[in-house]
């Protein structure tokens, strides 16, 4: 669920079981925000179990040896440069 969506159920169920005063004949308002409330709180638990549970597993490997082309040694590089003169300026 995540912990946005269980802070969200938590603050919908608050508004549904203390803020609202509706009467409904066949729903009682009041319910559904206490069960919305229970749900945030148990989503926003197994949300933190879960994240806690990935961060501790800590996988450690050897260094790979550095793999290096070879390098020939009878090759000669030769460098170029060309310069260019910047025009005048204006």
């Amino acid at each position: 669920m995540g912990i946005g969506g269980s802070i969200l159920l938590i603050a919908i169920g608050a508004i549904f079981a203390f803020a609202l005063d509706v009467n409904l004949g066949w729903l009682n308002i009041n319910v559904v925000g206490w069960v919305l409330m229970v749900a945030g709180v148990v989503g926003l638990i197994l949300t933190t179990w879960f994240w806690q549970s990935r961060r501790r597993a800590v996988v450690q490997t050897a260094p790979a040896e550095r793999q290096v082309a070879p390098i020939p040694q009878d090759r000669v590089v030769h460098e170029y440069r060309e310069v260019r003169n910047p025009g005048p300026t204006v």
